[in-house]
């Protein structure tokens, strides 16, 4: 297909080849179909090297032309893209996930049709982003921010791994680890079991959180639960799974300030905030574009 006005001039896929799953093998399908149905767009094969490679490689990409940068990944490493793009500042690049890694909310709920029916038709959209700001240090999700149990359940699927049963066992073990965290909100001390920042209404490939969230409404959603019971805990967490937590309530900002060192869940990746932190969450309205 020849001749066709599109949003980009090029494509850049950004994989891991010593992922566990099959990203070599899928970015070169990408790279392969799009010869075939789009000759005359330039597409090009970016190996990761190392942790946090794909964020340079998108900031480095974003600086020239109107690159699409496509992250052959899950939601963690699609993050380092968007990331990257992000801090580039002032760019034309546009960014895209195909699906490879063991959670992919973002691509699942987000996606309206293969990716590379996307790309060839060559339009873009703007999709919000989150921004979360810890003491100046800025990071951006494409999906969701999590405190409590959503990261604690992340660090132990880093140590035991994954895969079906695995995964049962070893959300299983974190979740009679776990302990409640206390936060400060408008000056007051506030304990929960579970705070999440949701861009998109899944997670973690079967919870339901926020019914209504959308990824283009200039909004994000805050599913909270309280410290209860672990009990109490369990059920809520078996209702997101079954039948979704329904509406929550939408807000353009969230700020709080921590009071011990906790970890926080970035679109999947674990990340550490210190205590005392000050931390502030807000939308960045149709900050990212991509392709769908």
């Amino acid at each position: 297909m020849r001749g066709v006005a599109r949003a980009f001039d090029r494509v850049v896929v950004v994989f891991n080849p010593n992922s566990t799953g099959n990203a070599q093998e899928r970015a070169e399908e990408l790279k392969s179909g799009l010869a075939e149905r789009a000759a005359d767009l330039p597409v090009e094969l970016r190996p990761t090297e190392y942790a946090g490679h794909a964020r340079e490689i998108a900031r480095e990409e974003a600086g020239s032309g109107a690159p699409l940068v496509v992250s052959v990944s899950g939601d963690g490493g699609y993050n380092e893209v968007v990331d990257g793009l992000m801090k580039a500042g002032e760019t034309r690049a546009a960014a895209a996930v195909l699906a490879a890694g063991n959670a992919n909310d973002h691509r699942r709920v987000v996606a309206r049709r293969p990716l590379l029916d996307a790309i060839v038709e060559g339009r873009t959209e703007r999709l919000d982003l989150l921004r979360l700001t810890v003491d100046g240090d800025v990071r951006y999700a494409h999906s969701y921010i999590g405190l409590g149990i959503t990261p604690v359940v992340a660090l132990e699927l880093e140590r035991g791994g994954k895969g079906s049963f695995t995964e049962v066992v070893t959300t299983v073990r974190a979740f009679s680890r776990f302990h409640p965290f206390a936060i400060e909100v408008d000056g007051r001390r506030e304990t929960f079991d579970s705070l999440v920042f949701a861009n998109i209404p899944e997670m973690a490939k079967y919870a339901t959180l926020a019914e209504d969230a959308r990824p283009d409404d200039g909004v994000f959603e805050v599913v909270l639960v309280r410290h209860h019971s672990k009990l109490r805990t369990a059920l809520t967490a078996v209702k997101a799974a079954f039948r979704g937590l329904g509406p929550q309530p939408s807000v353009r900002e969230y700020a709080f300030g921590t009071i011990d060192p906790m970890p926080a869940q970035v679109d999947g990746e674990v990340l550490e905030l210190e205590a005392a932190a000050r931390v502030r969450v807000d939308i960045v309205a149709g900050a990212l574009a991509t392709v769908r």
